[in-house]
């Protein structure tokens, strides 16, 4: 589980294919820091399992199931990356509850810089559209962030200077695709009333 506090802007330092799925490295000095084979560490939201570490620099296998889910296939060597390990029990959640199991994918469809934020709208798939509220917590790259508008087929959210600083969403352009997860608890809830 994850919280959706970016603790730093990684670099992809080589991918390379492996039986339809993928085996990317990644330069992450702070995530590394306590590392081992079998950890769990978010790549722009995605969960994936640490099978290497050597000084800075950690690998992980990407399934195709993931490749095709996410935006990791369009990765490539000098690209940036968000990364957070898996929270502990004994820290605070800061964010909401990310599981890391990326929802979908979505364009980035405007960004309107401001004084003090930037407002950005991505698309927002149907399949995905019930379960994003305004007001609610939606994890965009693995990004704990509130939803500020929603319609039938877009969302928005506001980014303070620190988000825009410390995540890649600052360098995002329209057109950019992005990881999308949506609140698992909503998910939840559907499946419990539905089953009544």
């Amino acid at each position: 589980m994850f919280t959706g506090i970016i603790e730093e802007k990684g670099e992809v330092v080589a991918v390379e294919a492996a039986g339809g799925g993928a085996r990317m490295s990644v330069r992450g000095p702070v995530v590394t820091s306590d590392a081992r084979h079998g950890d769990s560490i978010a790549v722009n939201g995605v969960c994936l399992t640490v099978v290497d570490v050597r000084g800075d620099v950690f690998t992980v296998d990407v399934m195709k199931e993931s490749l095709d889910r996410s935006s990791l296939g369009a990765l490539s060597e000098g690209g940036a990356v968000n990364l957070e390990r898996a929270v502990r029990a004994d820290q605070r959640l800061g964010g909401h509850i990310v599981q890391g199991h990326v929802d979908g994918t979505a364009a980035l469809l405007s960004r309107e810089p401001g004084d003090n934020w930037d407002d950005l709208r991505f698309g927002l798939p149907a399949s995905l559209s019930r379960y994003v509220a305004e007001k609610g917590s939606i994890a965009v790259d693995g990004i704990s962030l509130t939803v500020t508008t929603v319609d039938d087929g877009s969302f928005g959210v506001s980014l303070i200077p620190t988000t825009l600083k410390l995540t890649t969403l600052g360098e995002r352009r329209v057109g950019d695709l992005v990881n999308l997860e949506v609140d698992v608890i909503a998910k939840y809830v559907e499946r419990l009333v539905g089953a009544r």
